[in-house]
């Protein structure tokens, strides 16, 4: 069975509310240059911390100087993130000998592979499995094509342990190391990581201590998942490795739901980046931009809203702006990875924080300008 704690979002169960109703934006990098483009990019989540993926260009109002910019005038568009950011999963299967040598095998690699075709869609995804040995075992590296990460999670089901022992805690910091090597090679300036570690049991070789491989968990600026089964990993083990979010399956009939809720959870937050473009009325100048996000609450009751505010320069602008024109994110800035705000999540629906917001979140600013005021 799946605990119920962990998976409450999935079976129905509301564990805890929000007191306040909105939305929050965080700028991640935004661009300006002639003629007169402007592009931000930006994650959206509600105050509890959940992903809002699927928002439209028309959900959006921009403000330049707390005036409301036409859409028409703008002509603002959300362009597809893949112009500028790209998005990397590495999943770090358990075979050591409590799983390569049991029943349990074929489930994993069944549940590794609803795992990488739903994720696959939106991120490059590399599988890679770990047992008592120093080094972790590359399964399928790094790959954007569909269906090719998924043929290559086949092989996790016939792996055969070198070492029936767990290098669990070593398995975690080869695997951050990996996910680094991989993001240098990504062809966006914009770039953003996600381990997720699945195994049935604690750390028994003793290679890495545990305080290191926690260290580098905390100190890394990717999202981290953690999935376990039964009950020799303990809830707190996966909580620390978890530091994004963590699932328990209680059994082996569990495995392959809690894939697929962590591959759901990765999905959402792929989606709810947006890179928006517009063409600013302004010619000269500095000035300040803020963005604005509606949507209506999911039981279509009440409006939701949330802001963020950035500035660009206008000097030189001028007339002939096209908005789908790729932005020219400033990559010396260093790459944008996204880090979890320190935000344990143990359920899915219960986040308890909206992180560092660069903007504002929970209403609307502009109420007097709309107002005339």
């Amino acid at each position: 069975m799946i605990t119920r704690a962990l998976f409450a979002p999935l079976l129905g169960i509301s564990l805890a509310t929000s007191a306040c109703a909105g939305l929050s934006l965080y700028e991640v990098q935004s661009s300006y240059g002639k003629p007169s483009n402007v592009a931000v990019y930006f994650r959206v989540e509600t105050v509890a911390g959940e992903p809002v993926p699927g928002l439209t260009a028309e959900q959006f109002s921009i403000y330049e100087d707390e005036e409301l910019v036409s859409v028409f005038e703008s002509k603002q568009t959300i362009l597809n993130p893949e112009v500028a950011a790209s998005h990397y999963t590495l999943l770090l299967v358990d075979m050591s000998g409590s799983v390569s040598e049991s029943e349990d095998a074929g489930l994993v690699g069944e549940a590794s592979q609803v795992f990488t075709t739903k994720v696959e869609a939106n991120n490059k995804v590399a599988v890679y499995a770990f047992d008592g040995s120093e080094k972790i075992h590359k399964i399928r590296g790094f790959t954007g094509s569909s269906g090719s990460a998924e043929s290559g999670v086949g092989s996790v089901s016939g792996f055969q342990a070198k070492d029936p022992s767990t290098n669990l805690n070593g398995a975690v910091v080869q695997a951050l190391a990996e996910l680094d090597a991989g993001l240098e090679e990504a062809e966006n300036p914009l770039r953003f990581g996600t381990l997720v570690v699945f195994s049935d049991g604690t750390d028994r070789a003793a290679r890495v201590s545990k305080e290191d491989m926690l260290s580098a968990v905390a100190e890394t600026p990717y999202e981290v998942f953690a999935i376990g089964l039964g009950e020799e990993i303990s809830e707190d083990d996966l909580e620390a490795i978890g530091k994004s979010g963590f699932a328990l399956a209680a059994d082996r009939t569990a495995v392959v739901e809690a894939f697929d809720t962590i591959a759901q959870r990765i999905e959402g937050m792929t989606k709810s980046y947006y890179l928006l473009s517009y063409c600013s009325p302004a010619r000269a100048g500095v000035h300040e931009v803020t963005i604005e996000a509606n949507r209506k609450s999911e039981d279509g009751k009440k409006d939701e809203k949330g802001e963020m505010t950035t500035g660009f320069d206008a000097e030189g602008f001028d007339k002939g702006c096209d908005p789908s024109q790729a932005p020219a994110f400033d990559i010396t800035k260093g790459e944008a990875v996204v880090d979890s705000d320190s935000k344990k999540r143990k359920l899915f629906g219960g986040g308890n924080g909206s992180g560092k917001s660069k903007g504002k979140a929970g209403g609307s600013a502009k109420a007097d300008a709309q107002a005339g005021k």
